[in-house]
Formats: structure tokens, sequence, C-alpha cells
């Protein structure tokens, strides 16, 4: 299973109120009629995304959005982006393409777990992960043990689910692990030396 990943906010001007609507009358859209290999599609509204540092003296940023398109392969992320502006979707695209502002995206596949829309939905913590540098004895292996077991320690399958980038289409971290809350495999005294974890609440707004 295949996750894209978005991250966006409204253009200067647009409400997030506004925002908020257009965007989920797209996704109701795409739950709809659902382009081939899509299963799920995910809203959150988060202060920051995960590459960013929030600025208590900025707030005109206003909120970000990530969404979550569950996907069965990479055949179907294209299908996906010809359908998402396509026959039965365009308007409702188009619509929020007018509010919108600055955009980034990414690929990530599923390492752990067994996501649905019920557990996206309840997912209101996200752990990212940045692995770099990596040491040797990680790339080998430490223990025998890859990044899913490492990761992934402690870790409930029914509520939680481990990703990792595929592709650096942004800035996004290369792990990241979605669930109701944090669990031992991802915190900081357990991670391999030059590894790091940034924690962000979300608040979801819909999963479809």
């Amino acid at each position: 299973m295949l996750a894209y990943l978005f991250w966006h906010r409204p253009r200067e001007g647009a409400s997030a109120e506004d925002y908020e609507r257009a965007l989920e009358t797209f996704h109701r859209s795409l739950a709809h009629r659902p382009p081939a290999g899509l299963s799920t599609v995910a809203c959150y509204r988060l202060t920051v995304p995960p590459w960013e540092e929030a600025d208590p003296a900025d707030p005109s940023r206003g909120y970000v959005y990530e969404d979550w398109y569950l996907l069965d392969d990479y055949a179907s992320l294209g299908v996906l982006n010809e359908a998402a502006a396509g026959r039965g979707h365009r308007s409702r695209h188009d619509e929020v393409a007018a509010l919108a502002g600055p955009g980034a995206g990414g690929v990530y596949a599923l390492l752990e777990g067994e996501p649905d829309a019920a557990s996206l939905g309840a997912a209101r913590v996200a752990v990212w992960v940045t692995s770099r540098p990596q040491p040797a004895s990680v790339r080998a292996g430490a223990g025998g043990l890859g990044p899913a077991e490492l990761l992934g320690d402690g870790m409930d399958g029914a509520s939680a689910s481990l990703w990792r980038r595929q592709l650096v289409l942004g800035p996004a971290p290369e792990f990241c692990l979605l669930g109701t809350e944090s669990c031992p495999g991802v915190r900081e005294g357990r991670l391999p030396k030059g590894w790091s974890s940034r924690e962000l609440a979300r608040e979801p707004l819909w999963s479809l």
C-alpha cells in the first residue's frame, strides 16, 4: 500500500472556513466516485508541517492541511493524478485550487499496520523520524532489525501505521508513525545514533 501525502495552505485572503468546505466537497466527490486503486482519503488540520517550526510571532500563516490518499500501487497514483481534475471531479477540484496557496507532496509506502478510514480518522498524533546521517550498522540492520522492527516496536497495528518515504517530492522526513499515540520505537532515547523524531498533534477533519 502507498500513501500520497499533500500539505497545503489557503492562499492569502481566503478564509479557512471556505477552504475547508471546498476541500471536503472535493474529497467527498473522490470518495463517492473513487478512481481505481484509491481506498481512503483523510484530511488533518495542523499548525505547521513536519519540516517547519511554529512561529508564535506570525499568526497570519494560519492552518496547514495534510491530505492522505491511500493507494494500491504506483499505477493508482497515476490514475488519481488524472482523475482528480478530470470528469466528475473537475469543478470541485478547481474550486479548491482557486483558494489554495503553496503546497508540497510526498509518497510513502506502508511498513507496518493496517490503516483504514476508521484508524486514520482517530489518528491525532504523527511522529516524524529523520534518519540522516545513517550509520553503516543501521543500514545493514542493527541486530538484524530493519526500520519497521526498530520504529514499530510497541505499535498497535490496528490503530497505528508506520510509513517510509519513497519519492522525494518535498522536505518531509523519511518515516512517519501515525496513530492515536506515540510508541516506544520512535522515542528519541530508542532511536539509532544520528536519528531524530518529532511528534506533532493534529486534528482529524474527516476520513472517507
